[in-house]
């Protein structure tokens, strides 16, 4: 089995369940209050019944969000790059790759070029630096990757994915470093290369 680096979750999914899951939880509770309420005043069965079913599913998919909010992460190996969020399990052969570039995401996604909701999303990630991986061709189709994965992974139409993490240069350091095959790289020389994979990542595949 090959070994593959540490997995690094993915901020877009982290931050996106950390918003949705207090409010769905807190709903339910509300809605087994209510159901409670409806109970003591006297109201039909089936009403009280019917909203204790559907505050019990607020409370479960909260739970399941919270549980859940870390689970979509990067991870390089020896010769792709592994995405997993909860819909999509993908492989991405280093053989696609084409350059990496950092980038802020406020910069990818300007507030004036994106819908209001979606930029509510963006706004506490828009200081973030991102890695932005070019890639000769995607492993599936782009409607696929689009109907399964988050809006914020795609920049434009040509082959690529946006990949926000919260240490983006121990990340590239790391994807870097397995692709050439020599493991991890030390933290001292994380701080002293800023260039990431930007300058390496032909260089395997010639």
């Amino acid at each position: 089995m090959i070994k593959g680096g540490r997995r690094y979750p993915l901020v877009v999914y982290t931050r996106m369940m950390d918003r949705w899951w207090p409010a769905i939880f807190t709903l339910g509770l509300a809605l087994l209050a209510l159901a409670w309420a409806l109970r003591s005043w006297g109201f039909e069965d089936w009403r009280w019944l019917a909203t204790t079913s559907i505050g019990g599913l607020n409370i479960f998919i909260g739970i399941l969000l919270l549980i859940l909010r870390k689970s979509a992460y990067v991870q390089p190996f020896s010769n792709h790059l592994r995405l997993v969020t909860p819909f999509l399990r993908l492989n991405i052969s280093y053989k696609r790759f084409r350059r990496a570039s950092s980038a802020n995401m406020g910069t990818l996604f300007p507030r004036d070029s994106v819908s209001s909701w979606r930029a509510e999303i963006i706004e506490p990630m828009a200081k973030m630096t991102a890695l932005v991986i070019e890639l000769s061709g995607y492993p599936m189709s782009q409607s696929t990757l689009r109907l399964f994965l988050s809006p914020l992974f795609f920049k434009d139409k040509t082959p690529h994915f946006v990949i926000l993490v919260d240490d983006w240069m121990r990340f590239s350091n790391e994807l870097e470093s397995i692709r050439a095959g020599v493991g991890t790289v030390s933290a001292p020389q994380q701080k002293r290369r800023d260039s990431s994979i930007l300058s390496r990542l032909p260089s395997k595949d010639k």
